[in-house]
């Protein structure tokens, strides 16, 4: 399989765009869910150097491009006083389960390239290790949501079709509404961006830009 950088910092808010807009015929089934900044979370999914770095064999090509966007969401939800969520994808030889027999290696917790990109301002939300696509198994993150009011979850991060499509439709099954940035999550290939925003979309997220969620309003409580 040869990866892709369908997203470049050229190219990113002219593709994502057209993305979006590849899917319109499906707004009808999200038309009553509005964004509500105040009542949501962000989570910004596995963004490890063990993605980032060029010479990694996990490198992912794309995901340069949506940091400028992801540190934009952060620095929003951040003056905003709102819940911002990293997860850390670490695994042992107890919990790595079938990532162990699916993958050449798993990321090591000791592993120089199993920290949050420095590009990120980690020291802006709370840091949730995980062992599974799934950033609800076996982790505080419900709990961390549930103790903040949280209803409403932006899903960023990588990689679109494993971990944050798989993190959505979890949200989504415990009840969360879940909006899911076109432009602030990336993967090996535009296929399987493309796929998991098709999915995403019949059934268990609303597309977004992470531009318009930077940009809507907080309405005060009370």
């Amino acid at each position: 399989m040869k990866r892709e950088a369908y997203f470049t910092v050229e190219t990113i808010v002219s593709k994502s765009r057209e993305m979006l807009d590849a899917l319109s015929s499906l707004s009808s089934r999200h038309a009553d869910i509005t964004f509500r900044r105040e009542r949501s979370a962000l989570l910004v999914l596995d963004m490890q150097e063990y993605f980032l770095r060029p010479a990694s064999h996990a490198f992912i090509p794309s995901a340069l491009a949506i940091l400028p966007n992801l540190q934009l969401l952060i620095s929003n939800y951040r003056s905003s006083n709102l819940l911002i969520i990293f997860t850390r994808h670490v695994n042992t030889n107890a919990d790595a389960a079938m990532m162990s027999r699916w993958w050449r290696d798993v990321i090591r917790a000791d592993a120089l390239d199993s920290v949050i990109s420095p590009a990120l301002d980690s020291s802006a939300g709370i840091t949730i290790e995980k062992s599974q696509y799934d950033a609800f198994y076996k982790t505080s993150l419900e709990e961390v949501l549930r103790s903040r009011g949280v209803e409403q979850v932006v899903i960023t991060g990588v990689m679109t079709h494993l971990c944050c499509e798989t993190t959505a439709r979890s949200a989504f099954v415990r009840g969360f509404e879940v909006f899911f940035c076109v432009d602030g999550t990336a993967t090996y290939t535009e296929a399987f961006h493309r796929a998991s925003l098709l999915n995403l979309s019949h059934g268990f997220a609303v597309p977004v830009l992470s531009a318009d969620v930077a940009m809507t309003s907080v309405v005060p409580s009370g």
